[in-house]
């Protein structure tokens, strides 16, 4: 059970701070690496924030919807945030050096 709730909470975390990156990225940057909107990503983000603390605080019984925000917020981790930071010249979550 305490596994599952770090799990959860990990994952909150990571989303949250996806979603942080987002905001906090300029708009012409997701159309110069050919992504969807910022209106998009933040959209997406914000409501995979919801569903993966409502699997936090509601328990397994939301897992499916745990599993859906998990899925969407690591896509633009792994994929949108890279290619935005590469054309920006940003390091977030990257060693230095």
């Amino acid at each position: 059970m305490y596994l599952v709730l770090a799990l959860g909470v990990i994952a909150g975390v990571s989303a949250l701070a996806a979603l942080v990156h987002a905001v906090s990225t300029r708009a012409d940057a997701f159309t110069a690496v050919d992504a969807q909107s910022k209106t998009f990503w933040v959209a997406l983000l914000a409501g995979s924030n919801v569903l993966i603390w409502l699997f936090v605080v509601g328990g397994l019984g939301m897992m499916v919807l745990f599993l859906v925000g998990v899925v969407a917020s690591m896509v633009y981790i792994v994929d949108v945030r890279v290619r935005v930071d590469e054309i920006l010249n940003r390091n977030w979550f990257r060693k230095l050096g």
